[in-house]
């Protein structure tokens, strides 16, 4: 193990996104990411999305660098196995609903108990409190009740989804700099262990600007806008003549000046009406309108050629096709070579964020069901007759 978090280890009991996300994050830098799974079904993620002979390529992706381990929380010395681990962790990582965990004797003060410098990340629908703590609740629904997809959409048509599971995602963010921030505190000798709690809608919720303050003193209502940037002109995305999409945004005053001598308006430029961004939002109509038929004469190719000279941010919508060829990605190492079981290549997303003395790493891609159990009980003293005992019992595989 490499990296800033070498000699942090961390328990995770999480599936599918948002706990598991937040692991490998840590992983990526050198903790030791313990992943707790049921035996024989594993984590459901394992048979999510695409497949490859059997197995998700995300599975390949989201569990890179953990060691999996197979026990059964529903037994006795299963329980058992986790507490141990826990005594010698410095976090542990969960999704389950609240109170999951309580019921299974491995809730808060039960582990608090057990390891003062434990700290513990708790990602759930609503959170550990409130009245809506026991209601279910995955990404999409922290996606609506945050308020992201009210705002996500054409301005006539009904909210969309971002296309990735964004409310999980963001999520997981806020837990590992939750558990940053506490292990700080720990290693310091600030103080012990603590909760982490992260809410999906309350993830979301935090990225939606200043919604509530114009809300409340303005009564204004933030509504879906297409590709344009509300409040903010120019910033748009226009059609080109080769039919792509390009993004311009040309939204500071000298900004404005160069982009609008680009595409021939000297006219706009000198308008002193529009010299400013609040003139310019009045007038986001007729900008638009301006640079929408000067686009629409364009390839997408010159047009970013135009820009660039002229120092104009734009760029191009990107497919996962553009991504993977574009020479900007490759020379950043945001496309790395992994090989599958059986020595399938396959690109897989490089590591964020790029640190310069104690980067991230991938060590290895998401390990088989179990793969790690042996060995990481034979780090806890258990010897080949307690595993196969222990496995006989149903205890773990």
């Amino acid at each position: 193990m490499s990296g800033p978090l070498k000699g942090i280890r961390v328990i995770e009991i999480g599936t599918l996104i948002a706990a598991p996300f937040a692991a490998r994050l840590m992983a990526e830098f050198g903790a030791e990411v313990i992943k707790i799974e049921p035996p024989q079904t594993g984590d459901p993620l394992r048979k999510w999305r695409k497949l490859h002979e059997g197995t998700s390529l995300w599975w390949y992706l989201q569990s890179r660098n953990k060691k999996s381990i197979c026990v059964n929380l529903k037994s006795a010395a299963g329980i058992e196995i986790v507490k141990q681990l826990a005594a010698d962790a410095d976090v542990l990582i969960e999704n389950l609903r609240p109170g999951a965990l309580e019921a299974l004797g491995l809730g808060w003060d039960a582990l608090h108990s057990i390891n003062p410098k434990l700290t513990m990340v708790r990602i759930s629908g609503y959170g550990q409190s409130g009245p809506y703590r026991d209601r279910p609740g995955f990404g999409a629904i922290g996606e609506a009740m945050g308020g992201i997809r009210y705002t996500t959409g054409e301005m006539d048509g009904v909210p969309t989804r971002a296309g990735v599971s964004l409310g999980d995602s963001l999520a997981s963010l806020h837990g590992v700099i939750g558990a940053l921030m506490s292990l700080l505190r720990v290693k310091t000798g600030q103080g012990e262990g603590q909760v982490v709690d992260v809410s999906l809608v309350e993830s979301v919720f935090n990225l939606m600007e200043s919604l509530v303050p114009e809300y409340d003193l303005l009564g204004h209502v933030r509504e879906r806008s297409g590709g344009a940037l509300p409040g903010i002109a120019p910033s748009n995305t226009y059609r080109t003549k080769d039919g792509r999409f390009v993004v311009i945004a040309g939204n500071s005053d000298p900004i404005f000046l160069r982009l609008m001598q680009t595409i021939g308006r000297a006219d706009l430029a000198d308008d002193p009406a529009l010299a400013h961004n609040d003139g310019r939002v009045k007038q986001s109509a007729l900008l638009d309108k301006a640079i929408g038929e000067w686009a629409r004469l364009h390839a997408i190719d010159d047009i970013l050629a135009a820009l660039e000279r002229a120092q104009v941010p734009a760029g191009r919508i990107y497919s996962v096709a553009d991504i993977v060829a574009d020479p900007h990605y490759q020379a950043r190492d945001m496309l790395l070579q992994a090989h599958l079981p059986g020595g399938v290549s396959v690109k897989m997303p490089g590591i964020v964020p790029k640190l310069s003395q104690t980067p991230g790493a991938v060590r290895w891609q998401g390990p088989a069901l179990g793969e790690h159990t042996e060995s990481v009980l034979g780090e806890l003293g258990f010897d080949r007759d307690d595993f196969e005992r222990l496995r006989s019992e149903g205890a773990v595989q």
